[in-house]
């Protein structure tokens, strides 16, 4: 039941301004009770997030200054100790394959009626923020939880509607570093998060107790325990507003950065009440190893496109989510397959086997489940998955207790492999047209046989960042440096526009986009985030 208004509640609901224009439509999704909650979370839990996010910075000026990541020793005792989970909901306990993208109208009709167990709706990774974007994805949520979701392409009239037995929905909000500027509360832009959180949770946590599943998110970018311990007080405080059980609210953890590895215990434990799972969100994973490690000359990546699972690096790292998430009654789901079918039968056999490769090692690993992109490509994981579990529906009976021990030297260990031009120029073209579709309002876009997101670009250009600060040389002899890169990506300009026509080139932003890749690539300080300043460029 909805709190009764009192005077403070009345009180916090002044302080939230609303700079976004609404359509009726979107309105609906945000009226004055949802606001009210908001207004609350805000109160209690904004001015926190500022506090978590100079804890990062803090964390990260001592390992620029040589303290390499490693397990804390003031929480040993919850790494030894015998604990688990509160108890992950019967809809949840088959997860083997998830699909994830944006909250597109046709394309949240098409996720949850693919071959999987569960669609992940993004607000976050594969989703430009633009206001209408970010409302319009909560009533399209809105209209699937409720089932009447339907879609007619303008095109050729083609009709969309929900199969009789769509997929679990789970939501994934903005990270903490993401600020929502169409909101203020107190005149500060609020945390994104808060916003995705409290607009899906008051819409949809009714209809989804009353179906027999329950309000689900995914959060992401966690870099420590402290992060996860904000996210429990958000969900406590909610449960209360609403007089509902604590746990009612479920939450899968994406591990996605370098320091968050090393708190995987820690992050269930801050979250036991509300927790199911760790994700192995493995493509930030990998830039965020790029970015934590920014200083360290003997661990810079090769190309993106050999840092596979199979790496030592990337393959301790799965085991270690496993072994500990099972340890404690929670999943431990799969990594990103982000290629797309080819109608080349020959390259979408190549297509087929990579996944059939990444899958493999991902199941025997002992993951409960894993992530495709493309629904063509959701039968070729399932397929993988159902040789592998059998009659079970998950894995949490695979321990990993007799595993040698994992050591901070093991998530650690530098990635051989070359750095080549090719890699590079190949680097240049993929964040060029993402940050130009991105800016542009599109934040998942096919290129070149992959569905690219956020993470996949910041990859491409904080590789390139890296390479340029410790002078490293590629295959052809050339020293990579910001000479080379203007170079490079000058020339990688007229390829795009050669490959894209000129008509398309020329109506798009291209020009604002080299000019930001150009920026991030070349800037003195390795930017967080490209989104961060990427969000000055939308409505």
């Amino acid at each position: 039941m909805l709190a009764q208004t009192s005077e403070k509640n009345t009180l916090s609901q002044e302080k939230l301004t609303l700079r976004g224009e609404l359509t009726t439509d979107q309105a609906a999704i945000f009226p004055a009770e949802a606001q009210a909650l908001l207004s609350n979370l805000c109160e209690q839990f904004a001015g926190r997030v500022d506090d978590l996010l100079l804890a990062r910075e803090a964390r990260q000026r001592r390992i620029d200054a040589g303290e390499l990541p490693n397990f804390l020793q003031e929480t040993q005792d919850i790494r030894e100790g015998s604990w688990k989970v509160l108890g992950i909901p019967d809809d949840l306990k088959d997860r083997r394959v998830e699909i994830t993208g944006p909250t597109d109208r046709k394309m949240v009709i098409n996720a949850l009626n693919a071959n999987v167990k569960v669609f992940m709706a993004d607000f976050e990774d594969s989703l430009s923020p633009a206001w209408g974007k970010v409302l319009d994805g909560q009533v399209n949520l809105r209209d699937a939880v409720k089932g009447t979701i339907s879609y007619t392409n303008p095109g050729n009239g083609k009709q969309y509607q929900l199969s009789s037995d769509p997929a679990v929905l789970i939501c994934r909000v903005r990270g903490l570093h993401l600020k929502e500027k169409h909101v203020t509360f107190e005149g500060k832009a609020i945390p994104g998060a808060l916003f995705d959180f409290a607009v899906y949770f008051f819409n949809n946590y009714k209809a989804l107790l009353a179906k027999g599943s329950g309000p689900y998110f995914y959060l992401p970018k966690l870099q420590s325990h402290h992060e996860a311990k904000w996210w429990s007080d958000v969900f406590h405080y909610t449960e209360t507003y609403f007089g509902l059980d604590t746990g009612t609210i479920k939450a899968t953890v994406l591990i996605e950065t370098l320091p968050a590895v090393f708190e995987m215990d820690e992050i269930l434990f801050s979250l036991k009440e509300h927790i199911v799972g760790l994700n192995c969100g493995r493509w930030d994973y990998i830039f965020s190893y790029i970015k934590t490690l920014k200083d360290y000359p003997e661990r810079v990546l090769p190309d993106r496109q050999v840092v596979t699972m199979d790496k030592p690096f990337l393959n301790a790292y799965s085991r270690l989510l496993v072994k500990t998430c099972h340890r404690r009654g929670a999943f431990a789901m799969g990594g990103m397959a982000a290629f797309i079918p080819s109608k080349d039968p020959a390259v979408n056999q190549q297509v087929l086997d990579k996944i059939n490769k990444d899958k493999s090692i991902e199941a025997n690993n002992g993951h409960d489940g894993t992530w495709v992109a493309h629904p063509g490509l959701a039968g070729t994981a399932r397929s993988v998955f159902d040789e592998v579990l059998g009659e079970r529906i998950n894995q949490l009976d695979i321990s990993r207790a007799d595993d040698e021990e994992i050591t901070a030297d093991d998530l650690l260990e530098p990635c051989e492999g070359e750095r080549t031009e090719q890699g590079m120029r190949h680097n240049i073209r993929v964040a060029l047209q993402y940050i130009e579709a991105w800016i542009s309002g599109n934040g998942c876009v096919p290129i070149y046989g992959m569905m690219e997101d956020a993470a996949t670009a910041e990859i491409s250009r904080a590789s390139i960042w890296q390479w340029i600060k410790h002078g490293k040389c590629l295959d052809n002899g050339e020293v990579v440096t910001k000479a080379l890169f203007s170079q490079y990506l000058t020339e990688e300009i007229e390829v795009v526009k050669s490959e894209l026509g000129e008509e398309r080139f020329n109506s798009g932003r291209f020009d604002e986009a080299s000019k930001l890749m150009a920026d991030l690539t070349t800037s003195d300080e390795l930017t967080n985030f490209l989104t961060v300043p990427g969000y000055n460029y939308l409505d």
